[in-house]
């Protein structure tokens, strides 16, 4: 039992998009929102309270959900550092390390959607038994590829099993694995559609035809789970769609014929705009190329301006960070992407809020029960030390984060988490001499890490 809080004199956004409230009281009871406004101080004189928060001059919000994120990835500069320098049993211990941070940066629940081995749906089950300390999570397994690959290229191996990925071949063996990861607890399975070709020097191109496609959603749907697509390029996201994925990452490059067909199928879009955003506003810092600069900021545009077309025809947009790598590092950059959304797609704060809370519930399969200050809803909960409706960016600052309660607990802020140092197993040689591959990275400290292999 989580106890009681009665939260007072905030200016409460309840997740729905309803205008924000001011001096409003919050009460959360055993994990749950119990009351609001004068009830909630009517409830607290009755029966008591365990705990008093006063927000006067806050926001008090719903926890943020990160729709998009990769905790068992563990930072890696590069797929060699990913596939061939982790063991299973070092990536589970740093995976369970990661997800303090994603808690205290105000993100109550993740998607996690592929993982290495099954550490994702391990993590989600330490973590709800009390084992670790970090958000709410779902999970999928090992991302299902075609023999030609996926963002790795050829260092994914022709069948079986590399890193995060799965290659599957032929309906007999897609129904298998599918039923396979099932079976191992996975809460999503995810496709990856598109994928990096050496010899064709572009950019992603669809390696699954719309057969195969509905393979996967009709065999995961017959077992109620759901599927989410990998999809870089207008083709992939409209067949994606037609097949029946439920939400769709990046959709880059959409034309108007993917839109409506992502209308009328009803699938979700989480177009995790803030590792481009990363790479393309401080790649330079890295050594990445001027030129590949440019590539990024344009993807985000042009595909901003037609998911902007989507948005306005109703479609549900959640956030995702694509956390997990070195450019988007666990902790750190997990709101980014509510920025990305006003600034790109021209929504509103609120609409941005609506996106990473009530919206997000979706991801999480609690549509009905988490997102929102409503009563009866799962009690997690932010007091934010300022106003995100003036300016959205607050919400990337950790020191502007005076709680985060998630299932009516609150969470310590304050004891610091201490840092930990890269084994010298997990170090790649090649990567400082390569701009390329620099290109994700990020960090000072990464980067000084780096210069000394």
């Amino acid at each position: 039992m989580s106890g009681s809080i009665l939260i007072t004199g905030g200016t409460v956004i309840d997740g729905t998009g309803s205008p924000a409230r001011a001096d409003e009281a919050v009460l959360l009871r055993d994990g749950r929102i119990t009351a609001l406004g004068r009830q909630a101080v009517d409830d607290a004189e009755v029966h008591g309270v365990d705990e008093r928060i006063d927000a006067t001059g806050r926001t008090v919000m719903p926890g943020l959900i990160d729709a998009h994120t990769h905790l068992t990835f563990g930072e890696p500069t590069g797929n060699d550092e990913l596939f061939n320098h982790r063991t299973e049993a070092y990536s589970s211990m740093l995976s369970a390390y990661n997800a303090r941070k994603v808690l205290r940066a105000g993100v109550t629940s993740v998607l996690d959607a592929d993982c290495l081995w099954n550490i994702g749906c391990e993590l989600r089950d330490a973590i709800e038994a009390g084992i670790v300390e970090g958000p709410r999570m779902r999970a999928g397994g090992q991302a299902l590829m075609t023999m030609l690959g996926g963002t790795a290229g050829r260092m994914i191996k022709d069948e079986g099993r590399t890193g995060y990925a799965t290659v599957v071949t032929g309906r007999d063996v897609m129904v298998n694995e599918i039923r396979r990861q099932i079976k191992y607890g996975v809460d999503w399975i995810k496709i990856m559609v598109t994928g990096l070709i050496p010899s064709m020097k572009g950019p992603e191109v669809k390696v699954w035809n719309i057969d195969e496609l509905r393979t996967v959603c009709d065999t995961a749907h017959e077992l109620n789970t759901k599927v989410v697509a990998h999809c870089r390029n207008s083709e992939s996201t409209r067949d994606a769609a037609r097949a029946g994925v439920d939400l769709i990452y990046h959709a880059s490059y959409l034309d108007d014929e993917a839109i409506e067909a992502v209308i009328e199928t009803g699938a979700a879009m989480c177009p995790t705009f803030t590792l481009l955003g990363n790479l393309a506003d401080y790649g330079e810092k890295v050594g990445t190329a001027p030129e590949l600069l440019d590539v990024f900021r344009a993807e985000i545009e042009v595909t901003a301006k037609q998911l902007t077309k989507a948005h306005a025809a109703g479609v549900k947009f959640l956030t995702g960070s694509e956390t997990g790598f070195a450019v988007t590092p666990v902790g750190e950059w997990h709101a980014r992407e509510l920025e990305m959304f006003v600034d790109y797609m021209g929504m509103s704060p609120m609409e941005a809020i609506v996106a990473a809370t009530k919206n997000g519930a979706f991801a999480m399969r609690m549509e009905d029960d988490l997102g929102t200050l409503e009563h009866g809803r799962v009690a997690d909960v932010l007091v934010i030390d300022g106003d995100p409706l003036a300016d959205v960016r607050i919400l990337q600052q950790k020191d502007k984060i005076a709680e985060v309660i998630k299932a009516g607990k609150r969470i310590d802020l304050t004891t610091p988490i201490p840092e930990h140092k890269q084994r010298t197993s997990d170090q790649v040689r090649f990567l400082a001499a390569c701009p390329l591959t620099r290109s994700l990275a990020f960090t000072e400290e990464q980067l000084e890490r780096m210069s000394h292999v």
